[in-house]
């Protein structure tokens, strides 16, 4: 990553400078001058604030990486709010698993049409279309978690276009002052569209923040391996119980919902569905499902941004009767 910043300067030059070193000492000042001495032959860094000296040893800043050059890029623009609420709603999804390192990024879909952005750890799946944005081309390529992170921390204060360049081994992102560029990650995205079931003819409508203040005080009384709640909807009431059966803890409330579809009940992993309905902002959402052990479709009921569309699967757990 590179950044520009304007600073008043006596001479020209480079150094690189030990970067946790320097941001911890920066944590600590208000808003002041700071001036930095360097020496050019010791590599030697001076710096003198309002309140004293520090000193700290840099290395020479012609042995500091390049820049890898771009070559037979293609590229597309995308606004800035677009790109950081893509990377919000799914990263979380992510998978951890070193052996299937394709699965621990971003899977980016770009086509004329739209632009999609997937991600899944087996247990849960996000899938986020934007049709607001659009390629010239088709393609398509994973992004890795760490640079996705950067991004997302800095682009919540950027507003405009951020440029996107890619081509088969690294992505680079430009916007205002600063360049991103990061190494794809290498290998084929699992077939995602086979496993979003495409019948689902049990339909529940639920308060989203009600049904997920639920979820997390219900789940305290979990069983903390599965971290397995019960929903069980009949009618217009919805269920959801949980119990520890190794400390007899168990907790169940009741929230009323609408719901079309057979009385069914379906466990779920009390994590996952926090963790879907904390990124959604919706007020109500729809949870589709077909059968207690096919996987449950969670979906905003009504929407902010027309262009958006978001789709999350959960899998259920296995319910001991």
């Amino acid at each position: 990553m590179t950044t520009i910043i304007a600073v008043e300067s006596k001479d020209t030059g480079n150094i690189a400078v030990p970067a946790k070193l320097l941001l911890d000492t920066l944590k600590t000042f208000a808003e002041q001058p700071l001036t930095f001495s360097i020496d050019d032959k010791k590599y030697g860094i001076e710096i003198i604030s309002d309140y004293g000296k520090y000193k700290l040893t840099g290395h020479n800043g012609d042995e500091f990486p390049k820049l890898p050059n771009i070559e037979a890029a293609s590229s597309l623009s995308l606004e800035a709010s677009v790109l950081s609420s893509a990377i919000n709603k799914t990263i979380f999804a992510t998978g951890n698993d070193e052996l299937r390192p394709v699965m621990s990024g971003v899977y980016c879909q770009l086509s004329p049409e739209n632009i999609i952005f997937v991600a899944t750890d087996a247990h849960k799946l996000v899938r986020y279309r934007r049709n607001d944005a659009h390629a010239q081309s088709a393609s398509a390529f994973i992004l890795p978690k760490k640079p996705l992170n950067l991004l997302k921390n800095i682009l919540s204060s950027v507003s405009g276009q951020v440029k996107v360049e890619y081509n088969n081994t690294n992505a680079f992102f430009s916007f205002e002052n600063t360049n991103l560029v990061c190494r794809l990650i290498d290998g084929k995205y699992p077939n995602y569209e086979a496993v979003i079931p495409k019948e689902n003819p049990n339909k529940l409508t639920v308060d989203r923040v009600s049904f997920l203040s639920s979820i997390k005080r219900v789940s305290i009384f979990s069983n903390k391996t599965t971290h397995q709640v019960r929903l069980k909807i009949a009618g217009s009431e919805l269920s959801i119980s949980a119990e520890d059966l190794d400390f007899a803890n168990e907790a169940s409330e009741r929230l009323t919902c609408q719901y079309a579809g057979e009385d069914m009940e379906i466990g779920f992993n009390s994590k996952f569905l926090a963790e879907m309905l904390s990124n959604l902002n919706c007020e109500n959402v729809n949870l589709e499902m077909s059968a207690p052990n096919r996987a449950g479709i969670l979906l905003p009921a009504e929407k902010e941004n027309e262009a958006e569309d978001i789709l999350m699967l959960v899998m259920p757990v296995m319910l001991n009767s």
